[in-house]
C-alpha cells in the first residue's frame, strides 16, 4: 500500500509513466514543427482565440512560442528553440526536431530496459564524435573576399529557400548580404531597419543606403536639407505650462491671464533659444512640437520633425553618431548628429524622411512590401532569420554542407565510434546516429519524395566517400550540395547539435514529475 504524503491538489507522476509523459510532450512538439522543415516544408496559421488575430508562419520559435504547452518536456524543447533563435537566429525547427527524435530514440531503448544513465553516457559519445565530424567538414573562405560573398549568399539562400521568401531568393539574399556586409562584422542588427508597407508585392522591397524615419518634416519647411546637423531631443516642446500640481489659478482680469500665458511663450522662446545655440539646421524631437516653437525653429532655419518615436529617436542617435538630449544647457556636452542630406520620400502611399550618407555609414533600411500584413510580417520573420544568421557568420565565418549533408557525415562518424564502444552504451550511440538520419528522412518527406529510397542512396553515397553529397529536393535526387551551394553556417549547425543533445539529456534524467498547484494563502503550511 503506497502512503500518500503530498496534500491537496498534488499529483505525482512515477518512474515509468513519468518518463513516458516527457517522451510523448517531446515527440508531440518534434511532430508538430517537423512539417516545417526544409524548402518544401509547409507553414502553420495560428489564430488567437481571444482576439482572433491570425498568423502564417514558417519559423520554429514563433510557432512555439505562440502555443501554451502543459506538458514540462514540451517547454524545454520549446526554451531550446527560443535560445537557438537569440544565439544564432535561424535552425528553430531542426533544434527541436533533432531533440524530439533523440527522445523518440531514447524511448525505444527505455523499452529494452537499458538504463536512462547508459543512455546519455552513450548519448555523450556520440554528440563529440558528431561535432568533432563537423568540425573537420567545417570550410572557412574568410581570406578570400569573393569566395566569402559567394558564401554568404549561398548561405542566405538556403535559409530563405525554406521560408516565404524561396520565390525571390536570389534577390533577398543579396539584399541581405548586402546589409549584413555594410555593418562591418558587427552583430548589432538594430543598425538595419525593418520598414513594413503593405502594398506592392514581395519582389518591389529595397534596400536603401540610409536611414528612413516613418515621419514628415515639419510644416511649411524646405523638404530637403543638406550637409545635416542633427540635434537628436527628448523633451517636451508644447507650451511649457507653469507646472504647479494641484494648485488652481484664481484671476481676477483677462489680462492677467494673458500674463500667465506670456510667461509661457517667454519660457518656450528661451528654450528654442537655446536650442539655436547648438548651430544646428535639424531638430529631431521625440516627443510633440507645437505650432508656436516650429516658427520659431522654421524662422531660425532649422528643420523640425516631431514625434519620432523612442526606437525611431534611438536608431536615429545610433546611426547618425549623436546622442539623444534632454537639457540644453551645455551645449559643448551634447553630441551632435550628422547625415549629408535629409529629404522626404514617398513609399507607397505614406511619407517619410530619409536620411542620407550618415555618419555611422554602417546603417541601412530594408523596405518590405507585400500584399497582406501577414505576408510582410512573415517575410519579417525570414529576413530576420537570414540576418541573423549572416551576422553570426561574419563572426564565426566557417561553412558547411546542407541538404542532410551534414547530417549524414556526423551519423557516418557516430556510428563508427559505436564500434569502439562495447556493452549497452553502443545501442545508444547507435540510436543517436539513427536519430541524426532522421533530419534527411524529413526533409524528403516534406517534399513528398520516397524518403526510404532516397535517404539509403544519400547513405550509401556518403559511406563511399562521396562526402559532399546531400539531398537535392526540387529535383528528388542525390547531388553535389557543394556544386550547387547548399551552405548552411558551422555555428548554426553546432548549435542545432549540441542544444538538442542536452536538452535529451535534461528529459532523459527525469524520473519523477510533480504537479502542485502554487502555494496560495489558504493553502499554507499546516
Amino acid at each position: 500500500m503506497s502512503v500518500n504524503i503530498f496534500g491537496d491538489q498534488v499529483t505525482e507522476e512515477r518512474a515509468e509513466n513519468a518518463r513516458l509523459s516527457s517522451f510523448v510532450g517531446a515527440i508531440a512538439v518534434g511532430d508538430l514543427v517537423k512539417t516545417t522543415l526544409g524548402p518544401k516544408g509547409m507553414d502553420k496559421l495560428l489564430q488567437s482565440s481571444s482576439s482572433g488575430d491570425s498568423m502564417v508562419t514558417n519559423d520554429g520559435a514563433t510557432i512555439l512560442k505562440a502555443i501554451p504547452f502543459d506538458n514540462p518536456a514540451a517547454k524545454v524543447l520549446v526554451n531550446i528553440a527560443k535560445v537557438q533563435d537569440d544565439e544564432v537566429g535561424d535552425g528553430t525547427t531542426s533544434v527541436t526536431v533533432f531533440g524530439s527524435e533523440l527522445l523518440r530514440e531514447a524511448e525505444k531503448l527505455v523499452d529494452q530496459k537499458i538504463h536512462p544513465q547508459t543512455i546519455i553516457e552513450g548519448y555523450r559519445i556520440a554528440c563529440r564524435a558528431a561535432l568533432a565530424e563537423l568540425e573537420s567538414l567545417a570550410v572557412n573562405n574568410v581570406d578570400d573576399e569573393t569566395k566569402f560573398r559567394e558564401d554568404l549568399i549561398n548561405i542566405a539562400k538556403t535559409t530563405l529557400s525554406s521560408k516565404i521568401l524561396s520565390q525571390d531568393k536570389e534577390y533577398f539574399a543579396k539584399l541581405a548580404v548586402d546589409a549584413i556586409l555594410r555593418l562591418g562584422g558587427s552583430t548589432n542588427l538594430d543598425r538595419i531597419q525593418i520598414i513594413k508597407k503593405a502594398g506592392g508585392k514581395l519582389s518591389d522591397s529595397f534596400l536603401d543606403e540610409g536611414f528612413i524615419l516613418d515621419k514628415r518634416i515639419g510644416v511649411g519647411q524646405p523638404k530637403t536639407l543638406k550637409n545635416a546637423k542633427i540635434l537628436i531631443a527628448n523633451t517636451s516642446m508644447d507650451t511649457d505650462k507653469v507646472k504647479i500640481f494641484g494648485a488652481k489659478f484664481k484671476v481676477d482680469a483677462t489680462s492677467k491671464l494673458a500674463e500667465l500665458e506670456r510667461a509661457e511663450k517667454e519660457k518656450m522662446k528661451a528654450k528654442v533659444e537655446k536650442i539655436q545655440k547648438f548651430g544646428i539646421n535639424c531638430f529631431v524631437n521625440r516627443q510633440l512640437i507645437y505650432d508656436w516653437p516650429e516658427q520659431l525653429l522654421s524662422d531660425a532655419g532649422i528643420t523640425t520633425i516631431e514625434h519620432a518615436d523612442f526606437e525611431g529617436v534611438e536608431r536615429l542617435a545610433l546611426v547618425t553618431g549623436g546622442e539623444v538630449a534632454s537639457t540644453f544647457d551645455n551645449p559643448e556636452k551634447v553630441k551632435l548628429g550628422y547625415c549629408d542630406s535629409i529629404e522626404e520620400v514617398i513609399i507607397g502611399e505614406d511619407i517619410m524622411t530619409k536620411f542620407s550618407g550618415v555618419a555611422a555609414g554602417q546603417a541601412c533600411t530594408i523596405v518590405l512590401r507585400g500584399a497582406t500584413e501577414q505576408v510582410i510580417d512573415e517575410a519579417d520573420r525570414s529576413l530576420h532569420d537570414a540576418l541573423s544568421v549572416l551576422s553570426q557568420t561574419t563572426k564565426e565565418t566557417r561553412t558547411v554542407l546542407g541538404g542532410g549533408c551534414s547530417e549524414m557525415n556526423m551519423a557516418r562518424a557516430v556510428e563508427q565510434a559505436a564500434q569502439k564502444e562495447s556493452g549497452k552504451k553502443s545501442l545508444a550511440i547507435e540510436a543517436y546516429a539513427r536519430a541524426l538520419r532522421q533530419l534527411p528522412t524529413i526533409l524528403c518527406d516534406n517534399a513528398g519524395y520516397d524518403s526510404s529510397e532516397l535517404v539509403s542512396r544519400l547513405r550509401s553515397s556518403i559511406y563511399n566517400g562521396m562526402s559532399s553529397s546531400g539531398l537535392n529536393l526540387n529535383e528528388g535526387t542525390v547531388d553535389d550540395m557543394r556544386r550547387l551551394g547548399v551552405l548552411e553556417s558551422y555555428k548554426l549547425k553546432r548549435a542545432v547539435v549540441s542544444s538538442a543533445s542536452e536538452a535529451a539529456e535534461v528529459l532523459l534524467r527525469v524520473d519523477n514529475i510533480i504537479r502542485a498547484k502554487p502555494r496560495t494563502a489558504d493553502r499554507g503550511m499546516h
